[in-house]
């Protein structure tokens, strides 16, 4: 029998430390445990200070909140559903988040005609039995920078070797319950890399 959904997440850490979000009850929403997400931003360094994020399924918004309050200069949220995306802008308008960002559009498309190389995170959670993972993972290596993050949560344990062919290498793993946890890293110079930027 699967656990019930939260009803609301809390932001963990910054300006925004303890404010929360509604969580709707919508199929395939499953936003990042609390746990997850301080081992995450652990993982990161705690502060965001002038970087650009990307939320590419935004659900909740958990994550690109989290990102916005720890001082992240631009985050877009994308969400494709205009239900939720309607009720991340009322948190936006609610915690006067000026540096955050919700754009109703379907993720790997909105990513597909942006320029390359534009955010220092990008974060992958879609749904997971979707079938998404493997084009969301080479649409967010397209538009990191080299040697940006990209994190993916994923209901399996994604290998080096199927992840070097996009040009991104595992930083850090790790499981909690049924969600595999990947933090990953844009390679510099990797054959992804240059093919993106019209050099091969």
């Amino acid at each position: 029998m699967k656990a019930a959904l939260p009803r609301e997440v809390r932001i963990i850490g910054g300006q925004w430390k303890r404010s929360k979000l509604p969580v709707a009850d919508k199929p395939g929403l499953r936003p990042t445990p609390d746990r997850v997400r301080e081992t995450l931003f652990n993982w990161l360094g705690g502060e965001l200070d002038g970087w650009r994020v990307l939320d590419a399924f935004a659900g909740s918004g958990a994550l690109g909140f989290e990102a916005a309050s720890r001082g992240a200069a631009e985050v877009l949220l994308l969400e494709r559903d205009r239900a939720l995306a309607a009720s991340l802008n009322q948190s936006r308008e609610r915690l006067k988040a000026d540096t955050l960002r919700v754009q109703c559009a379907d993720a790997l498309a909105w990513m597909a005609a942006c320029v390359p190389r534009c955010f220092e995170l990008v974060f992958l959670d879609p749904p997971f039995d979707a079938g998404l993972f493997d084009k969301a993972l080479a649409a967010a290596a397209r538009v990191a920078v080299p040697d940006g993050f990209v994190y993916l949560e994923a209901d399996r344990e994604f290998t080096a070797a199927e992840l070097a062919p996009l040009g991104l290498v595992v930083h850090r793993h790790l499981r909690a319950g049924q969600v595999h946890a990947h933090l990953l890293r844009v390679a510099i110079n990797s054959a992804a890399t240059r093919i993106s930027e019209g050099q091969l």
